[in-house]
């Protein structure tokens, strides 16, 4: 069965409390209803991301502290850091931000400090029992998005070989731990469609930890059809976002936005219930599927205060939790087993 409902951390963690301590934190999660924490993994104030790799013990004492508060850790996040496993040039100066100041302006360290990273991530989870993780995978591609100018031939390819061999030793590393490592698709990131996922799978060697975290709220934005995904993918879909979106075009602007600020988009994330995402056919096909991870609500949203937000999100989930049916409908009706009987109405 589906877990949840849970919450990421990222968009609330702050100076001020509840949101200034790991345990301030949980404790506010579980009083909105939140049974699950997706905890980022950037901030050592929250999480020792290197004594986690290292340490089982202190492993067991975050585990407690979330315990004590009324939560469970769901999953960890390392989207910052593998956002700098691949960065084109051209986003130098604005990704710098996502690394330490002692290697800003070092691409090469910052590589190696990413990768680094993601390998102390894999132990971490594995020391928590955490059997998933999330994750950008950076882009080298993406200027070269739209078509114009004409790309040379053979550049998609290479890019793509490329960012496999920058993540192949990543995806090895959670392979010895036991643990699926699941890129969000999402615009910035090389990987943000199905057909950029089975580009990248494919150049990895269909490597059995590639998978992904599904958010329709990115599909959406796209314009793709989010619950035909699901049938396509839902054997790699070992994560979810539950988080909500609109897309209203005008006569000005549509899907790339305009330049212009999230307000004014007519690609918008909303809180959710307040968008056009159908949750009813997400959570009935990934119960379809037998999808057993967590349901974890992502808050972002250009209108509603964050709050706000995750106080509606938990119920929203709730009410949209699916328990599995242990028998048909019509089994009241059933005729047995009886292979005679089939025989004999089949005429044989």
């Amino acid at each position: 069965m589906m877990k949840g409902p849970a919450i990421f951390l990222a968009q609330f963690m702050g100076d001020k409390a509840p949101f200034n301590s790991f345990a301030k934190i949980c404790k506010w999660a579980s009083s909105l209803g939140y049974k699950g924490v997706q905890l980022p993994t950037n901030d050592i104030r929250f999480f020792d991301l290197a004594l986690a790799s290292k340490s089982k013990t202190y492993c067991d004492e975050i585990k407690g502290v979330a315990k004590a508060n009324g939560v469970e850790i769901s999953e960890l996040s390392t989207h910052l850091q593998g956002q700098l496993v691949a960065v084109h040039p051209a986003y130098d100066q604005l990704f710098d931000g996502f690394a330490p100041k002692a290697i800003q302006g070092n691409p090469k360290a910052r590589q190696a400090w990413a990768v680094d990273q993601l390998t102390m991530a894999a132990k971490a989870s594995r020391n928590l029992g955490l059997n998933a993780h999330v994750t950008f995978s950076g882009a080298l591609l993406w200027p070269m998005m739209y078509p114009w100018p004409q790309r040379p031939d053979g550049l998609v390819e290479d890019g793509f070989k490329e960012l496999a061999n920058r993540w192949k030793p990543i995806l090895n590393a959670f392979d010895k731990q036991g643990v699926d490592l699941c890129y969000e698709l999402h615009p910035g990131e090389d990987l943000h469609d199905g057909v950029t996922f089975d580009r990248f799978r494919e150049a990895t060697g269909n490597h059995g930890r590639c998978n992904i975290l599904y958010d329709p709220s990115h599909l959406l934005l796209q314009q793709m059809d989010y619950l035909a995904f699901i049938d396509i993918y839902y054997p790699f879909i070992k994560m979810m976002h539950v988080k909500d979106a609109e897309f209203n075009p005008t006569g000005k602007s549509g899907v790339y936005g305009g330049y212009q600020s999230w307000v004014d988009r007519p690609g918008r994330f909303r809180s959710l219930g307040d968008g056009q995402i159908n949750f009813s056919a997400i959570f009935s096909k990934l119960t379809q599927y037998g999808f057993d991870g967590w349901a974890v609500m992502e808050w972002e949203c250009c209108l509603k205060h964050p709050e706000q937000g995750a106080a509606e999100g938990a119920p929203f989930i709730e009410m949209h939790m699916i328990r599995p049916s242990d028998r048909a409908f019509d089994d009241f009706a059933s005729a047995g087993k009886n292979r005679p009987m089939n025989r004999k109405i089949l005429g044989l």
